[in-house]
This record gives C-alpha cells, structure tokens and sequence, in this order.
C-alpha cells in the first residue's frame, strides 16, 4: 500500500472531525427541540392553571405536579444543551486546528517537490556541463 502524504491523512482526519462535529449539532439540535416541546407544555399547563373553567379548576394539583415536573426536566436539558453546545464547540475547534495543519502539510509539501524539481535540474545542467554536451 502506498505511503500517503500527510496532508492527505489530515484530510481524512478533518473529515472524521467534520462529523464528530456534524453529531454534536444533531444532538444539540435535538435537545433544543425537546425543551422546546416541553416549553409548549409548561404553557398550555399554565394557561390550564389559570383557567377559569370548572374541569380545569378540579385538576389544579395535577396542573402543579406536571408544572414541577416539565420545570425540573427543562433544568435538565438546559444542563445537557450547555454540554452539548461545548462539545460541539470542542469539535469545531479540533476540526479548524487540523485544517490548519492540513494546509500547512500540502505547504510543505508543495516547496518540497518545487524544491527537488530545482535540484533535479541543478542535476541535470552538473551532468550536461560534465560531459560538455550542448
């Protein structure tokens, strides 16, 4: 199998990168929709709570068991975006850092091969006045 430059295998490496990336924001995007929904129902719950309607008035302890409830899970997602949001910056951050040395690599390994095309032809002018050819 043939060695591959490295630019190339940093390449690879952002790809994967790039992803690892791709899922933090599936998972952030996912919680934001969850407290989402439950922001929905904290405000039909509340809008039931103060309802003047005699069949929601029955309900009224229900209504504020579910209100602490949607609270405390909301509270939880909230901690669990926060995480999410950090590791999808993380992500971000390590994907740019290896494309940053990405570029760098096919830099330098572009001035290498610009390098050896010059010595192969400093090579072939030493040979050509070597032997006196024209």
């Amino acid at each position: 199998m043939a060695k591959l430059p490295r630019s190339e295998k940093l390449a690879r490496l952002v790809r994967v990168q790039r992803q690892l990336e791709n899922m933090a924001q599936a998972d952030l995007a996912s919680t934001t929709r969850a407290r989402a929904e439950i922001q929905r129902s904290l405000d039909v719950t509340v809008e039931a709570l103060g309802s003047l309607s005699p069949v929601h008035q029955i309900f009224t302890s229900l209504y504020a068991t579910q209100i602490g409830r949607l609270t405390a899970r909301d509270q939880h997602l909230a901690t669990v975006q926060e995480i999410h949001e950090g590791r999808m910056r993380k992500e971000r951050a390590k994907g740019d850092r290896l494309d940053d040395h990405r570029k760098e690599a096919l830099t330098d390994e572009r001035r290498e091969a610009d390098d050896n095309a010059i010595y192969d032809l400093i090579e072939q002018k030493t040979l050509l006045d070597r032997f006196d050819l024209p």
